[in-house]
């Protein structure tokens, strides 16, 4: 009995750690393609550090900072298939860490992750 227990821990334990490596990874790997050429604005808030849901709420908001403040990225043409088999083309942007900067520089957040992830940008 206490060995199930025991295995139990143990396996929730790794996939704990599992999680938390692939995360410092994906973080890293950001970090590392911010410094070489122009990427998303998703790129851009991954490589401060920040959880999923911050990164998806500073996201949103740094695109309409991005649009008052007329910042345009460097359009890319890109396939996406969400649901469906066919790959649509889609038009993306890709900023440079200046540009990120101009749009953090507008971008006034409430919430203090979103404070944290503006400061971030802003040094990065």
């Amino acid at each position: 009995m206490a060995s199930a227990v025991a295995r139990r821990v143990l396996r929730d334990r790794t996939r704990a750690n599992r999680a938390a490596a692939a995360q410092r990874r994906a973080t890293a790997r950001a970090a590392r393609r911010v410094r070489t050429a122009p990427r998303s604005l998703t790129t851009h808030v991954i490589a401060t550090g920040a959880d999923a849901a911050t990164v998806k709420g500073v996201t949103t908001a740094l695109r309409t900072a991005a649009k008052k403040a007329g910042v345009k990225g460097r359009p890319a043409r890109i396939r996406r298939s969400f649901t469906d088999g066919r790959r649509a083309v889609k038009t993306v942007y890709r900023y440079t860490r200046e540009q990120v900067r101009e749009i953090a520089a507008a971008y006034k957040p409430r919430k203090a992750e979103y404070k944290a992830t503006r400061a971030a940008l802003l040094a990065a």
